[in-house]
């Protein structure tokens, strides 16, 4: 960020596969014998004793703080708590933390984060719903009683049907999380600091990354859909049964690395807002910043995607219910196959779902993903040092030692 130092990929930092120094006994005074040696002079055997009850009789000396006898809560205490300038504590953070983390900065930046949510919400709504009522071609029927060829070429046709009419808004919807993504992270550096923001301020700060966000947003899918042809083209050039499974084994294979290329490149996004890097570089770090924690890295994303789900799902099937009821649309166009036909007031009610779900989603997946970013740099590189600099803490100075 430009005025939050930190951010910036370190030149040499542990991630880079540099160890940090690691402390040592020192040396014996005089010089003689090897460290770690006991001393020459030691007490007689036998003439160590248990402390005695600090009551056991008068002019005792009572133990010093800390040892047997203490009071609890005096002597050697627990380090002390990490500080907290912003949303998060300045430490490795937990997955709840990661994800209350998300929550708190919406509600503290609300006006900014959930605002441009809600209005960039709004126009991909519009957008799509002008696109599915005019744009978009009907659904193609299916006849439930069809076998064979004709049971094939109908579920060609249809699938066909489903990725056209998906297209456009899959499109839409992208370039709206993009924008939102571009403004979160913004809003989350600067929560982490404790810093308010406004949503100039955040446009300014993001509107320089978009086109290269832009292109990090394209070119991911791309390295999908080649890898998902390379499992598959063998196989479908083949025809046969031997090519269905070879496709089939291909399939399985792309899945796999297109699951773990997604993981690898989950932090890009962050990277490039934050530290400025190219596409490519912001690959490179993300890559970086997961290797090792590649497992804990799927799981607050798995996690993350699990409650996107079901917050769908709660907010999604009420408001289909009462589109259906409203349309009045026949449940048993559903049930025959028939591509039932939906009315503007279908379209407005499911809009309006898809609004709320969106509104919510959009930020607090932007969060997740600037938090996990913060986390696995605070982890491998010491960043919460930086950041307690860059938050003006006092006790972290430019000469405080990295751990």
């Amino acid at each position: 960020m430009n005025d939050s130092p930190g951010w910036a990929s370190p030149g040499s930092a542990p991630s880079d596969g540099k160890e940090t120094a690691i402390p040592r006994p020192s040396e014996p005074q005089d010089g003689s014998g090897p460290t770690g040696q006991w001393s020459p002079e030691q007490p007689p055997p036998g003439q160590w004793s248990p402390p005695s009850n600090p009551g056991g009789g008068p002019g005792t000396r009572p133990p010093a703080p800390g040892w047997g006898g203490s009071p609890q809560g005096q002597g050697w205490a627990g380090p002390p708590p990490a500080a907290k300038p912003g949303v998060i504590p300045l430490r490795p953070l937990s997955l709840g933390e990661i994800l209350d983390g998300s929550v708190s900065a919406l509600r503290a930046h609300w006006r900014t984060a959930l605002g441009f949510s809600l209005a960039v919400s709004v126009i991909t709504q519009i957008a799509v719903i002008l696109m599915q009522r005019f744009l978009l071609p009907e659904p193609t029927s299916v006849d439930p009683n069809a076998t064979g060829a004709e049971a094939l070429r109908q579920a060609t046709d249809s699938a066909r049907s489903t990725l056209i009419s998906l297209a456009p808004a899959t499109l839409v919807t992208m370039i709206a999380t993009l924008f939102t993504a571009s403004i979160i992270t913004v809003v989350i550096s600067r929560s982490v600091l404790g810093r308010p923001t406004t949503l100039s301020d955040a446009w300014a700060e993001a509107r320089p990354r978009i086109l290269p966000l832009l292109g990090l947003t394209v070119l991911v899918p791309l390295i999908m859909a080649a890898i998902m042809a390379v499992g598959i083209g063998p196989g479908l050039l083949l025809g046969s049964e031997a090519g269905a499974a070879l496709a089939f084994l291909g399939f399985a294979a792309a899945c796999v690395a297109m699951l773990w290329l997604n993981v690898s490149f989950a932090l890009a996004a962050p990277a490039l807002m934050l530290e400025r890097q190219s596409i490519v570089a912001a690959l490179r770090r993300s890559t970086k910043l997961v290797r090792g924690a590649w497992w804990r890295t799927f799981g607050v994303l798995a996690l993350t995607w699990l409650l996107t789900f079901l917050l769908t799902f709660l907010v999604s099937i009420p408001f289909g219910i009462i589109a259906v009821i409203v349309d009045g649309t026949d449940v048993s166009e559903f049930l025959n196959g028939t591509a039932p036909s939906f009315g503007w007031s279908f379209l407005i009610v499911t809009g309006i779902g898809e609004v709320i779900v969106s509104t919510l989603i959009y930020p607090f997946v932007a969060g997740v993903m600037a938090l996990l970013y913060v986390d696995q740099r605070i982890r491998r590189e010491a960043l919460d040092l930086d950041l307690a600099r860059a938050a003006g803490l006092p006790g972290y100075g430019a000469d405080t030692p990295r751990s």
